[in-house]
């Protein structure tokens, strides 16, 4: 039986990992379990999962959660020290680690120093400092297994051909609610319209993210690091059937791909089981049900944020770390209607411009570049409304 820690638990890739845990009780057993602000609902989940350790990042909930859970044994920890503490449980296997944003950077580097796998689903880890996590995973003889699912599906392609060259690989991006819009169209589109994925159910940040193409940005850098690829050997088509997850293509041209309904539980599950394939009651795909399945460029010129992503890789040093912290600041801002879609990218560009480059990095000097790079995106917001 698998020991569990779930970071993140009550977003939406938290909670679907519980939901397959459920189905598989012999299989796993929860662990840890944290939350940064959703307080009722993380003590729904540690009165049903009775988890060894429960960490509430926002301390303010403190005493509400250790109340609620006074009838159980576990013990209830506060604040970003605790998040990263709890990891350290001897009796956890693997981490998945759902935390949304650069936050999750530190939780991943301290499981994988004490030796745990990593279902990785904080994709920010790898943007933010991905030559410092590979060499730590490989110091320390760790899996690094991917639950996004498009890298998920690279992964499933990629085993049992340890010894083929890759020649290519293509992420699929559904292109979002905008595919197809040009710029007179997205400077005036709303929060709202922005919020309404077509193919998918995902938090608030990931949303807006897919809906500019970011989101896909961070996956191309995601996927340089998990897969040692050079951003030419990396591609992004639009599918907007979100079926083939992803496909890898190899140097006698042969191509692989993974395909299935867009449901997150499928990727959770291959990381969580790895490297068994578990029956489960999931809904399968009927090709009956689809007439087509479509493929196309993105728009780099309109959806600036790819491009940027991948000249950010190109770039290497600090650029990626700069990217995600200005993305993160500007996403929050669209949220609270502070500024327009196209401001994001806008934002994002300037705090590029402003923040200069470096290629000597340890852990700290890319959280001292994430805190830069957030105060300047935030100035040129303020001054963007005034």
């Amino acid at each position: 039986m698998k020991k569990i820690a779930i970071l993140g638990s009550t977003g939406s890739i938290g909670t679907q990992a519980l939901d397959v845990i459920r189905a598989f009780p012999s299989h796993f057993q929860v662990s840890v379990l944290t939350a940064s602000n959703n307080a009722d609902q993380l003590i729904l989940q540690a009165l049903e999962f009775k988890p060894k350790i429960v960490v509430i990042v926002n301390e303010s909930h403190y005493l509400y959660v250790k109340t609620s859970l006074q009838c159980l044994s576990t013990e209830v920890l506060c604040g970003r020290e605790a998040l990263q503490a709890a990891v350290e449980l001897e009796e956890i296997d693997v981490v998945l680690n759902a935390v949304v944003g650069s936050a999750g950077l530190y939780p991943t580097v301290n499981a994988i120093r004490h030796g745990k796998d990593i279902a990785l689903a904080n994709k920010e880890t790898l943007v933010v400092a991905g030559e410092l996590v590979v060499d730590l995973v490989k110091k320390h003889g760790v899996k690094l297994l991917p639950v996004d699912s498009e890298h998920s599906a690279i992964f499933q392609c990629l085993t049992g051909e340890e010894l083929n060259p890759i020649e290519k690989i293509y992420l699929t991006a559904s292109g979002g609610p905008f595919r197809g819009r040009d710029c007179s169209f997205l400077k005036n589109v709303t929060r709202e319209q922005a919020l309404k994925h077509p193919n998918w159910s995902m938090g608030a940040k990931i949303t807006i993210d897919s809906a500019s193409l970011m989101n896909k940005g961070l996956e191309v850098i995601e996927a340089k690091w998990l897969f040692d690829l050079d951003a030419d050997k990396i591609d992004v088509v639009v599918h907007p059937q979100s079926i083939v997850h992803s496909i890898v293509q190899f140097q006698d041209g042969s191509m692989k791909a993974q395909m299935g309904l867009p449901d997150m539980k499928l990727p959770i599950q291959y990381a969580l089981t790895y490297p068994a394939r578990l029956l489960n009651s999931f809904p399968r795909f009927d090709f009956m049900n689809y007439g087509s399945l479509t493929f196309e460029k993105p728009d780099l010129d309109t959806f600036r944020n790819l491009k940027m992503a991948y000249q950010a890789l190109r770039e290497g040093g600090n650029r990626a770390c700069v990217l995600n912290a200005a993305n993160e600041i500007v996403v929050d801002a669209f949220l609270n209607l502070e500024i327009s879609f196209l401001g994001m990218s806008d934002i994002i560009e300037e705090t590029l411009c402003q923040v200069k480059n470096n290629t000597k990095l340890h852990l700290d000097d890319y959280i001292a570049y994430d805190s830069e790079s957030r105060i300047v995106a935030r100035d040129l917001i303020n001054k963007s409304k005034k």
